[in-house]
C-alpha cells in the first residue's frame, strides 16, 4: 500500500504559489461532475485550465481534453481519463485530504498529468500530448479506443491510481456477459425448476469452471475474476425469464474464445451474449520508461515499488495496439476507487507531480 504522506511536503503552508495553483487544478477538476456520457462541462473546464498553462489545446472529434506541450522527434503520451463512475462524494479539503469522486479514479492522475507537463515544458527535449479521455468507466471505452487510432507514440504513460511510489505494469481484461433463460410459466407448487433457480445453478457452476481455470494460477492477477453484478426475473404469464449480468475480470493470454465456449456449454439451454470484452495486458520492468521512474520517486525519498491492478484501465486499449513501452502511474490508493470514501492526500498528489515532471525532463 502506498504511504499516505509523501516525505518533505506535509506542512501545507510551505506550499509555493505554484503548488497551490496545482491543488486548485485538481480541486476544480473533481468539484465538476463528469459521469461516464456526461463529461462535457469537465471537459470544456479542463482545457481552459490547459490553455492558461501554456498548453496548445487540439480539437477532438470524441470529446476528449487534448493538449500538447513541447517539441521534438519523440513523441509521450500522457492518457488519463476525466470520467467518473456514479455517486456524488461531497467535495471537501479536510486535514490535507481532498474529498471528491474521482479524486483518486482519475481526476488525480489526470491533474497531476496536466501539471507535471506544463511545469515541465520550458526543459522538455520531448513532445508531450495529455489526453483527458471520455469513456473509461463504461463498456466501450469511447475515448481510449479513438486514441488508439494515433500514430504510436515513442512511450505512454496511463494516468491511474498506483501510488506516488509506484509504477503499475499491468491490469487484468474484462468480460462482461449477460445470461438469458426463459421457460413456460410453471405453478410454484409444480413439478421442475424455476427459472431463478435454474439461474442460480448456472452461476455455482460457473463458480466451479473458473476454479478449475484457477487451478494453475500464481497470484490474483493471473487468476479470473468473477462478479454478478445484477439478476432480474420476469414473466408475462406464459413465459418466465431470468437475466444476469455477469463481470469477469481476464489474466492477460487466457484463451477468451475457449472460455467462452466452456461458458456456454455450461449455461445451455440458456443463452450468453457478450456484452465487451477486453484482454489483460502486461508490461515489463525492462520497459525504457521504469529506469526514469526509479530514478525521480529514489530522488524524492521514497523505495520504488511495482504493481500488477486486478482490473482494467486504457493500458489494455492502447497497449497491445501501439507496443510501445507503457506503464500507468498517478497519486491515490486505488482501494478507495468508486467506494463513499474517495479521498486524495494532497502532499501525495503534489509529490507525484514532481516525480513525473522529473521523468518528463529526463526523456
Amino acid at each position: 500500500m502506498a504511504s499516505l504522506l509523501a516525505p518533505d511536503i506535509i506542512d501545507s503552508a510551505s506550499w509555493s504559489d505554484s503548488v497551490q495553483a496545482d491543488i486548485d487544478l485538481l480541486h476544480g477538476l473533481v468539484s465538476i461532475e463528469s459521469r461516464s456520457n456526461r463529461e462535457e462541462e469537465a471537459v470544456i473546464w479542463l482545457r481552459e485550465q490547459m490553455a492558461a498553462r501554456g498548453m496548445a489545446v487540439l480539437d477532438d472529434t470524441v470529446g476528449n481534453a487534448v493538449a500538447t506541450v513541447g517539441s521534438g522527434e519523440r513523441h509521450i503520451v500522457l492518457l488519463g481519463h476525466i470520467d467518473t463512475v456514479p455517486g456524488r462524494v461531497p467535495v471537501r479539503i479536510e486535514n490535507g485530504v481532498l474529498w471528491g469522486r474521482g479524486a483518486v479514479d482519475a481526476k488525480g492522475p489526470l491533474a497531476t498529468f496536466v501539471a507535471a507537463a506544463s511545469a515541465a515544458a520550458a526543459d522538455l527535449n520531448v513532445r508531450v500530448t495529455v489526453v483527458g479521455a471520455v469513456g473509461e468507466e463504461v463498456i466501450g471505452s469511447l475515448g481510449a479506443n479513438d486514441v488508439a487510432t494515433w500514430d504510436a507514440p515513442d512511450f505512454c504513460i496511463i494516468g491511474e491510481p498506483s501510488g506516488w511510489d509506484a509504477v503499475c505494469l499491468g491490469y487484468r481484461g474484462s468480460l462482461s456477459l449477460i445470461y438469458t433463460l426463459q421457460q413456460s410459466t410453471r405453478h410454484t407448487a409444480g413439478p421442475g425448476e424455476s427459472v431463478a433457480e435454474e439461474a442460480v445453478q448456472f452461476w455455482n457452476e460457473l463458480r466451479k469452471e473458473i476454479d478449475r481455470w484457477n487451478s494453475g494460477a500464481r497470484n490474483n492477477f493471473g487468476s479470473i475474476g468473477h462478479s454478478l453484478r445484477a439478476f432480474n426475473t420476469s414473466g408475462d404469464g406464459l413465459t418466465d425469464e431470468a437475466k444476469l449480468s455477469i463481470g469477469l475480470r481476464l489474466p492477460p493470454d487466457i484463451d477468451v474464445n475457449l472460455l467462452l465456449e466452456r461458458i456456454r456449454s455450461i449455461a445451455a439451454p440458456a443463452q450468453i451474449a457478450v456484452d465487451g470484452v477486453q484482454e489483460g495486458y502486461r508490461t515489463s520492468k525492462q520497459s525504457k520508461l521504469v529506469p526514469p521512474f526509479l530514478r525521480a520517486i529514489r530522488e524524492a525519498g521514497g523505495t520504488p515499488r511495482f504493481t500488477l491492478k486486478l482490473g482494467t484501465s486504457d493500458m489494455n486499449v492502447v497497449g497491445p495496439v501501439w507496443q510501445c513501452p507503457i506503464v500507468a502511474y498517478g497519486p491515490g490508493e486505488s482501494a478507495l476507487d468508486h467506494t463513499p470514501d474517495e479521498r486524495i492526500v494532497l502532499s501525495e498528489y503534489v509529490q507525484a507531480v514532481k516525480i513525473l515532471r522529473s521523468v518528463l525532463v529526463s526523456m
